[in-house]
């Protein structure tokens, strides 16, 4: 049994309005920009994920980025889960993620999270990702009941909460 239904299609380019930004599904083949993005922006990061995922880790090498990132590539062909990228224009750069998850805790049927590099936090751009991001699971995501992890609770108030069943 899947948590969406069996005929969901997945968007695979999201633009994210006014910026030239988009996103569309990460892929292994992002490691060279995903890296530097995450690394650049670890204890940030950190301070957002750490104490829920253990993610990013200080010791994180590139193989163990690209290794993640064929996970998420894998996961998201299987609808298991889905982690989008978010890109300039030409895709030379990756400035963000946004995931997309069956929920671990109890109360929703999804768990949505997102992030920007540093360069970006308190920016348009990121002021537009956070409008978008919730419009864009109304419109195009099968959830009657998204939760968004560090916007509609904190993080520490998600890991109280009891197990999804």
């Amino acid at each position: 049994m899947t948590w969406l239904p069996e005929d969901f299609v997945h968007p695979v380019h999201v633009p994210v309005p006014g910026t030239p930004l988009h996103l569309r599904p990460i892929r292994e083949a992002d490691t060279a920009i995903d890296y530097p993005a995450v690394m650049g922006s670890r204890e940030r990061l950190w301070e957002i994920y750490g104490p829920a995922w253990g993610w990013p880790a200080e010791t994180m090498t590139y193989e163990g980025d690209r290794v993640d990132l064929l996970r998420h590539e894998k996961e998201i062909a299987a609808h298991q889960s889905f982690n989008y990228a978010l890109l300039n224009s030409d895709e030379t750069a990756l400035l963000g993620c946004v995931y997309i998850d069956p929920p671990e805790r109890a109360g929703s049927d999804g768990e949505i999270s997102w992030w920007v590099v540093d360069d970006l936090a308190d920016s348009e751009a990121e002021r537009a990702l956070d409008t978008l991001v919730p419009r864009w699971i109304a419109a195009d995501w099968p959830l009657q009941q998204p939760r968004y992890v560090g916007r509609d609770l904190t993080w520490q108030d998600w890991l109280a909460l009891p197990p999804a069943v």
